[in-house]
This record gives C-alpha cells, structure tokens and sequence, in this order.
C-alpha cells in the first residue's frame, strides 16, 4: 500500500514539473552564461539555455545525495558487522556460563551456643 502511495505521490510531483516547464517554456529557454572567478582560476562557459542549468543542478543534487547514501550505508554495514561479533562473543560466554555444572559448596553454620 506504501508503494502505491509513494507512486502516485511521485507522479503527481513529476506532472506538476511538466506543467510548469510547459507554461514557463519562452522563459527557460532564455540562453545565460556562467562564470566562475577565483582567485587562482576563471572559468565562463558557453551560453545555454537555463533549463540545461537547472537539470544539471538537479542531477548534481542526486549524484550528491546518493554518493552521501552510499557512504552511509557503508559505514551502518561496518558498524553491523562489528556488533554482530560483540553479540557473537557474548552468546559464547553465556553459553559458556549454561554447561558449567552447578556446584553448592556447603557452609558450616556454627550455631551461637557452640564454642571451638
């Protein structure tokens, strides 16, 4: 049912996106240039239309946010691999503890009324 959701949630999303590009299609066609000046390096690139701009931002964004995912999920596998040998050693001291025989070791009370 989540999917579903998810699905229908997303295709809304992307007809919205269709919509407004269409309506918007004379003012992103707008050609611009972008420049970059550092200190120690200058770049302008040639000209092109701002929706290529804002499609390269966006597939950044996603390149970006997934590179970030990955790392993390590399990290949440180590950090698993490393409890699961914790939890490993703990199950064998325990069972450890379960095979050793009980043993009661017999206390001599000597009563109040008794002298050595």
């Amino acid at each position: 049912m989540k999917t579903i959701i998810k699905a229908i949630i997303s295709i809304l999303v992307m007809l919205l996106a269709i919509i407004i590009i269409i309506q918007n299609l004379q003012e992103l066609s707008k050609t611009l240039t972008l420049k970059v000046d550092f200190l120690f390096w200058a770049h302008e690139t040639p000209q092109m239309a701002m929706y290529l701009v804002i499609i390269m931002a966006f597939l950044l964004g996603i390149f970006t946010a997934g590179f970030i995912g990955i790392v993390e999920r590399f990290n949440l596998k180590k950090r698993i691999r490393i409890l699961s040998r914790e939890n490993m050693e703990k199950d064998k001291e325990l069972n450890s503890y379960r095979n050793l025989p009980i043993v009661e070791d017999k206390i001599e009370d000597k009563g109040l009324g008794e002298r050595d």
